[in-house]
């Protein structure tokens, strides 16, 4: 399969195949199934990462009368995954119609869905690789960052000193060329160690959830949840929709698997499979059952609320300091696969716009041995230094980035769902509930969640503001 992400390229690419051309050796082979196009969408969901990340996150949210809300934090996290699904479903059927999308992903599905009107369809693509460029690009150096801020907490813990400012930037840059290196070898070496990781996360995850619900049936003590039922009803709407807004944070990723095409056998039917699938395990399966038992298990909110790791905390408290490091290390292996398959994406959406020279011509070349986007993954490992540095000054800097890259993504989420619908508004098999009513429900829940998070944010708004506007 020859990968090119322009509608006219890949008309070009059908008149050469169809005359005996001979294939470019560079091209990329199709070489995932299902399972390497699932697993390389699940390694950047990475359920193992966020929950340790963002927890405290969550514990912390308030309503603007400063009342906690942290008691609709599972109920918050389901709500998101329906909004989550709604933007899977429209990534899955455009992927179904456009599998020659390459690595252009959502890029390419802007310019199909309006396709009959050219200046129309170059601004489409442009606003959507515009929103796809400020999270995928942003987001690797978050991922960096928080790589750094765990590291720094592993180091506390273990040497009860504390890593400087100096040293957490210098570990980012090592820890953000590492990734690269691995990502400029392919895909398919990516595909395994992705694999491995989200494994290992997994098990862990189901073993720390175990002990937990364990711990709170074999104790005695005061408990923030009454029971598993207060655990999974909603306490307020308001608290709801505003833990709905965190928890989308920690969904993103599924839509990855698009951007892999061009390597995957079968991509008409893989493709879509694998958006839908890696949503519903790590969050249907992983998210649901891990915040349950966090939560279950949890004695004292506000104190989760003030640590810089409640998981880790929480951990010793079931098992010990021992297992609180060996899930630690997992987080540490969940945030490469986080950060590798993140690279994966972003480069080659940015080499599928190069290739239309909407962006420099030097990121539309791949490696001659691995027949990967090498210049475009270079070009990210050195942004992703830079928007790490930002990040492991402070919270507020960490937030500002986070949101810069969630900014992104509910713009690119909520696009991609107008895309469905117009791509699909002509076609004689369309379906109203695929192709209109969950599309339209996509568009209104990704817009509401952009304008929360922005309304909810403090100081930190500015960060993201100048990084959204540099682009």
């Amino acid at each position: 399969m020859r990968l090119m992400p322009s509608h006219d390229s890949a008309q070009d690419s059908s008149r050469d195949s169809s005359q005996g051309a001979t294939r470019d050796p560079r091209s990329p082979s199709p070489t995932l199934g299902l399972t390497g196009a699932t697993v390389n969408a699940m390694a950047l969901i990475a359920p193992g990462a966020f929950l340790w990340i963002t927890y405290q996150l969550q514990a912390a949210a308030t309503a603007p009368d400063g009342s906690s809300v942290a008691a609709d934090m599972w109920p918050g996290i389901l709500l998101a995954l329906v909004i989550a699904l709604l933007s899977a479903v429209s990534y899955a059927e455009l992927a179904r119609k456009y599998p020659e999308a390459g690595f252009g992903s959502c890029y390419y599905f802007a310019g199909q869905a309006l396709v009959g009107t050219k200046r129309w369809a170059r601004l489409a693509k442009l606003a959507t690789g515009w929103a796809a460029h400020l999270y995928y690009w942003v987001y690797p150096g978050t991922m960096v960052a928080f790589m750094a801020t765990l590291v720094g907490y592993i180091y506390n813990q273990v040497t009860g000193g504390t890593m400087s400012t100096t040293a957490l930037v210098l570990f980012s840059i090592v820890f953000a060329l590492v990734a690269g290196y691995v990502a400029v070898r392919g895909v398919t070496g990516s595909t395994l160690t992705s694999l491995v990781i989200t494994v290992i996360q997994l098990v862990t995850l189901v073993v720390f959830s175990v002990l937990a619900i364990i711990y709170r049936n074999t104790h005695t003590g005061t408990w923030v949840f009454q029971n598993a039922v207060d655990v999974v009803r909603p306490h307020s709407i308001q608290g709801v929709l505003m833990q709905s807004t965190i928890a989308m944070l920690i969904l993103v990723g599924f839509e990855s698997s698009t951007a892999l095409a061009a390597e995957t056998r079968d991509a008409h039917r893989n493709i879509p499979r694998a958006v839908i699938l890696s949503l519903v395990i790590q969050g249907a399966f992983a998210y649901v059952l891990e915040y349950f038992a966090a939560n279950y298990a949890q004695t004292n909110m506000a104190a989760a609320a003030a640590s810089t790791a409640p998981l880790g905390d929480l951990a010793i408290l079931i098992a010990s300091r021992a297992f609180m490091l060996s899930v630690a290390v997992t987080v540490v292996l969940a945030l490469i696969g986080t950060t590798l398959s993140c690279i994966n994406t972003a480069a080659r959406v940015s080499y599928a716009m190069a290739k239309d020279r909407e962006m420099p011509e030097l990121l539309g070349a791949l490696h001659g041995r691995f027949a990967s986007p090498a210049r475009a993954v270079w070009a990210l490992v050195g942004f992703s230094c830079l928007i790490a540095t930002i990040g492991v000054q402070s919270v507020v800097g960490l937030t500002g980035i986070t949101l810069a890259s969630n900014f992104g993504t509910f713009a690119l989420y909520g696009m991609t769902c107008l895309w469905t619908y117009m791509a699909f508004a002509r076609d004689e098999q369309r379906s109203f509930l695929r192709h209109k009513l969950v599309p339209a429900l996509g568009l209104v829940a990704n817009a509401a969640m952009l304008l929360a998070i922005l309304y909810f944010a403090g100081k930190e708004k500015y960060i993201c503001f100048g990084i959204a506007g540099a682009w």
